[in-house]
C-alpha cells in the first residue's frame, strides 16, 4: 500500500456536512442557555421586588384634654373636664419645654396629658400648650408650665396639693381668668361637701407665677 493511498483513506467533512453539524452546535448551544434562564437575582425567589416608595407613617394627632374653671376652696382655679384641680410646679423652667417631675415626684402629680383646650364657654387668660416627654407622652402647658394634677385630690374639687413644699400652686386669679365674674359664668359648680365655696371677688392671686 503506498503512502499516498493510505492518506486519501482518512475521513474528511465534506462542505454539506459541516454546515449542518455547525447549526445543530448552535441549536444545542442556545437550548443550554434557555434552560438554564436568567441569573438569579436577590429576592428573586419572593417574586419581583417592589420598586414603590416606602409609605411615610403620619403621627397620630395627641388625644384632646378640655381644661375648665372650677370653683373651690382656693378659689377659681383651673380644672379638668371631670373636676381634678390642676397644678403648676415651681421646679420647672418656664417656657423650656421640659418636665422636672419625674419618676416618684410623677407618680405623686400625674401629669396633663394630651392636647389642651378650653372647654365650650370658657376663656382662660393664660396660653395653652403641650410638651413631649421622654417616651412620647404628651403633657399640656399654661403659659409654658407643664400642668399636673395631684394623686391625694379625691374627689373633684379639692386642691389639697396647694402650697406642698412650697412648689405646687393652683392656678388661679388674673393669670387664670380676667375678672371673678367671667371667671364665675364658666366655672363648673361643685356639689361636694368637701368644697366650700369663695365669694366671687375675693379669689387668691397666683402667688409665684
Amino acid at each position: 500500500m503506498s503512502p499516498s493511498r493510505h492518506l486519501t483513506a482518512a475521513p474528511r467533512l465534506s462542505l454539506r456536512t459541516a454546515v449542518p453539524v455547525a447549526a445543530l452546535s448552535a441549536a444545542l448551544c442556545l437550548a443550554a442557555v434557555a434552560c438554564r434562564g436568567p441569573a438569579a437575582s436577590a429576592g428573586g425567589a419572593y417574586g419581583t421586588a417592589s420598586t414603590a416608595a416606602p409609605t411615610t407613617m403620619t403621627p397620630a394627632a395627641p388625644a384632646k384634654d378640655l381644661l375648665t374653671i372650677r370653683m373651690t376652696g382656693a378659689g377659681y382655679v383651673l380644672a379638668t373636664s371631670t373636676g381634678r384641680t390642676v397644678y403648676w410646679y415651681s421646679g420647672d423652667s418656664k417656657g423650656s419645654g421640659k418636665s422636672t417631675c419625674t419618676g416618684t415626684c410623677l407618680a405623686a402629680w400625674p401629669a396633663v396629658t394630651g392636647a389642651p383646650v378650653a372647654a365650650p364657654g370658657v376663656q382662660l387668660a393664660g396660653q395653652l400648650g403641650t410638651i413631649t416627654r421622654p417616651g412620647g407622652v404628651v403633657q399640656a402647658t399654661y403659659n409654658g408650665y407643664p400642668l399636673y394634677t395631684y394623686a391625694q385630690d379625691m374627689a373633684p374639687g379639692q386642691t389639697t396639693g396647694n402650697g406642698v413644699t412650697g412648689a405646687w400652686h393652683v392656678i388661679t386669679g388674673a393669670v387664670l381668668s380676667s375678672s371673678p365674674s367671667s371667671a364665675a359664668a364658666a366655672s363648673l359648680r361643685d356639689a361636694s361637701p368637701t368644697t366650700s365655696a369663695t365669694p366671687t371677688g375675693t379669689a387668691p392671686g397666683y402667688g409665684g407665677y
